[in-house]
């Protein structure tokens, strides 16, 4: 059905998904633009999940125009605000009939300190505590459209650190490569408890790293590294190239059974020993659900 290269530049599945909905956050730029093109492409009802609006039109203007899908949306999302994420799913539980697909893409690398509107360290908020309030608020709707998916874009930099229990939101100190370190880490953990507990529903959940990709992630960081990421592009994936793994673990059929699981160049992953240690998994999930002030068992 498909063939795919050793570093999945470019991944090949004729699968179509006409009649499903899916939401991508970050969908206005970089491998998450190129993840809803590809899907719209496939005949699926596609929700651009985005914050900036004016790009969202720029972006859905031209995935319109190479697909000829005219069943996109834009719908406001802004994952430091946890208001605009309850506004999001509110709307989404009421207009849509269905969630096939939740594509947790959208987020930040490696910013100067700042907190969100919520006081949580941008990263943190942004990269795991967003999405884990959205999928949260999403599951009931995704549970009902099953089977289903929810796809969580983490990194290999969940590698470079563990999670500080006590100083999860960089309080007392904050380092910003450490800080999306476990930023990333989270999103890993966050998909493999979050497969456990959906066994036996028909929702599978996977996490995955795209890849080292030339895009606007790199905005935050020094003008020299910039450079040396463009100098050393021919290491790297261009946004195409990086969305692969993400509609790989979005699309291809016969996954279910690996629900939990962390993928890279289309193919299963190495995560680090944190995360695949459950009981952190445990812990993260209690303090996410204590800062966010909700109940989720």
């Amino acid at each position: 059905m498909h063939r795919r290269s050793v570093c999945c530049t470019r991944w090949s599945c004729d699968e179509r998904l006409d009649g499903k909905t899916v939401i991508v956050t970050g969908a206005n730029t970089g491998i998450g633009k190129e993840t809803a093109r590809d899907l719209a492409r496939r005949g699926a009802r596609v929700v651009m999940a985005c914050r900036d609006l004016e790009r969202a039109e720029e972006a859905r203007a031209d995935i319109l125009g190479d697909t000829g899908n005219e069943n996109i949306v834009i719908r406001k999302l802004d994952l430091s605000d946890t208001a605009s994420i309850r506004a999001f799913a509110e709307s989404i539980n009421r207009e849509e009939r269905q969630v096939n697909i939740l594509i947790n893409n959208a987020g930040i690398m490696m910013c100067p300190h700042s907190k969100t509107l919520d006081g949580f360290e941008m990263q943190l908020g942004v990269n795991h505590l967003g999405h884990f309030l959205l999928t949260h608020l999403l599951l009931d709707l995704i549970r009902r459209s099953a089977p289903a998916r929810v796809v969580v874009v983490a990194s290999v930099a969940h590698t470079w650190t563990g999670l500080q229990l006590d100083d999860i939101n960089s309080d007392k100190s904050y380092d910003m490569v450490k800080a999306y370190g476990q930023s990333k880490l989270a999103n890993v953990l966050f998909a493999r408890s979050l497969a456990r507990r959906l066994q036996e529903t028909g929702v599978s959940v996977f996490s995955l790293h795209p890849g080292v990709v030339q895009s606007d992630l790199w905005r935050h960081q020094h003008q020299c590294i910039q450079v040396a990421v463009k100098l050393f592009s021919v290491f790297t994936k261009t946004t195409v190239e990086g969305a692969q793994t993400t509609i790989y673990c979005a699309v291809e059929p016969g996954l279910e059974s690996q629900s939990g699981g962390y993928f890279s160049d289309c193919a299963p992953g190495r995560p680090s020993r944190h995360a695949v240690d459950d009981d952190l998994a445990q812990k993260l999930w209690e303090i996410s659900c204590s800062m966010l002030g909700i109940t989720w068992d």
